[in-house]
């Protein structure tokens, strides 16, 4: 008296899918950024404490938010399929888990920032849909071992022909049924994918865009050493590291954007895209990097930068002498807390709206983000910026700083070794070691290094004529063949040296001494 084996669970599972692809095309169709599984994804994020979080950083690099939502919908594919299996011994079983997870996907929703009630209603449409189509597809299975039960009871004598007849009609009405829900689930989805075009609009926008006062990247001489292997001196955009919270990046039409400037100052002020642009456009080269960056890490990046001057609106607004810090809020409302000074001294902290003489690409805060050179990003480099609000540290609490990272972000001086890499094989008498090292806002003074924990041993360096990017440093050492290791170190403008003690990326950056083994050959 059983329908053929893993229908019901397989009920569940379509029947989960299809309210997915309806909650998807809803979101889609009322413009709402986030459909309800980013939502809960990103609630995710928020949720996560700061050392798991660092932890998925450095093991799936970018590709942490897609390892987070493939999770999310693989453990719903396994609750889904147990709502249908739920549906097999009473009609209301399923209910309760569809509600549950309609639960969970209403609080992220209406947890992201500046969402309205209206923005639940994909959520509502996905949970009516989950139990219609559950209620589709389990009919006829439910039809079919009423029926097996009567004839098993009244006609004990039935054939087992009669019997498997019975049985095909009831497979062949589920399939059916799957397969038409399964179309018109696959037909929402690419239909809320066409209707969701506003992200293609955007970068259309962004193409289109001529912005006076923005100059092509053109790399000072003094800058770049030539040496196979380095790190180039600028990073490309498309090389540039990306460290953010949001699973869908916001496309924000520059038409609709706008600053808002407010707290503690004497006139508040609200900028549009337009007004921005239209005030005197700053340029410099600014190396940014990411606290989560262990030692020798990737997570940095040099580029060529346009914008407008944070220090000039902010005496423009007239702020309050008690203020020590701005709360910069992101479009997709991730926060972080700068430092007022690093924003009034006389560092290029600028509104920028051009990386490497293009506009922002999406990915990197079009149409506006925030650069500050001396800090890690997490309390500074704010994309998709859209409200700064002078205020004080001790009056708020930053996304970051709430998970047990560090309050000021200050970067810490240090420096990489990328030629040999490691474990490499080089060839006999000299090696060249190169590779980058950096501390914005003071400068690199000198880089050494030491193989085999001997004496340090001078390095070349690039000469950049700003003290808040990275520098490129190179040194040729006799070794002799044999396995070996080496380490670098730097030493600032001000005649510190960079420390050896191993810490980690937590609370407030990385430290220690970056070290290759590596052999050189007979």
């Amino acid at each position: 008296m059983k329908t053929f084996r893993g229908a019901w669970p397989l009920a569940g599972l379509v029947a989960g899918a299809a309210g997915l692809a309806t909650s998807y095309f809803v979101a889609m169709v009322m413009a709402i950024r986030e459909s309800p599984i980013v939502a809960v994804a990103e609630e995710a994020i928020r949720l996560t404490p700061g050392g798991i979080a660092e932890k998925a950083i450095q093991v799936f690099g970018h590709k942490d938010k897609t390892v987070l939502v493939v999770v999310i919908l693989i453990l719903m594919g396994f609750l889904f399929a147990y709502a249908g299996q739920l549906a097999r011994r009473a009609w209301w079983a399923p209910a309760i888990v569809f509600l549950v997870l309609a639960g969970v996907g209403a609080v992220a929703v209406i947890d992201q920032r500046a969402a309205t009630t209206t923005d639940v209603l994909p959520v509502v449409v996905g949970f009516v849909t989950w139990l219609v189509c559950l209620s589709l597809l389990t009919e006829p299975l439910r039809r079919g071992e009423l029926l097996q039960r009567e004839v098993a009871e009244h006609s004990p004598g039935t054939s087992a022909g009669g019997l498997s007849g019975l049985h095909d009609h009831t497979r062949r009405g589920f399939v059916l049924r799957s397969v038409a829900l399964v179309g018109v689930a696959g037909a929402l989805g690419f239909f809320g994918r066409t209707v969701g075009a506003g992200r293609r609009h955007v970068e259309e926008a962004r193409r289109l865009l001529r912005l006076s006062g923005v100059s092509s990247p053109l790399v000072p001489p003094k800058a770049r050493l030539d040496v196979t292997g380095i790190t180039s001196w600028m990073t490309p955009a498309n090389d540039f590291y990306q460290i953010h919270t949001a699973i869908i990046v916001p496309a924000v039409e520059p038409k609709n954007w706008s600053l808002r400037i407010h707290g503690m100052v004497e006139r508040e002020i609200v900028l549009t895209y337009d007004e921005l642009l239209a005030r005197q456009t700053t340029e410099a080269w600014i190396t940014l990097n990411c606290v989560s960056n262990p030692v020798g890490g990737p997570l940095i990046g040099n580029a060529w930068w346009s914008g407008v001057r944070i220090a000039d609106l902010l005496a423009q607004a007239g702020v309050s002498p008690d203020a020590d810090a701005v709360l910069q809020t992101s479009e997709d409302g991730w926060t972080c807390g700068t430092p007022l000074a690093t924003l009034t001294d006389d560092r290029d902290a600028m509104l920028a709206v051009a990386m490497n003489g293009q506009p922002l690409p999406l990915e990197h805060g079009f149409p506006v983000r925030t650069i500050v050179p001396g800090l890690y990003g997490y309390v500074s480099a704010t994309k998709w910026v859209v409200d700064m609000e002078v205020s004080r540290f001790s009056d708020f609490e930053a996304y970051w700083t709430g998970k047990g990272w560090g309050e000021q972000g200050p970067v810490k001086m240090s420096s990489r070794i990328d030629v040999p890499g490691s474990g490499d094989t080089v060839g006999g008498g000299d090696v060249t070691f190169a590779g980058v090292a950096w501390s914005q806002h003071t400068g690199i003074e000198a880089v050494h290094v030491a193989i085999d924990g001997g004496g340090w041993q001078p390095a070349e360096i690039s000469a950049p004529p700003t003290n808040d990017t990275w520098v490129q440093w190179v040194a040729r050492v006799p070794v002799a063949a044999g396995d070996h290791v080496a380490r670098v170190r730097a030493t600032d403008k001000t005649g510190l040296e960079q420390t050896g003690v191993e810490r980690d990326v937590l609370p407030d950056g990385a430290t220690g001494w970056h070290t290759i083994d590596f052999t050189v050959g007979e």
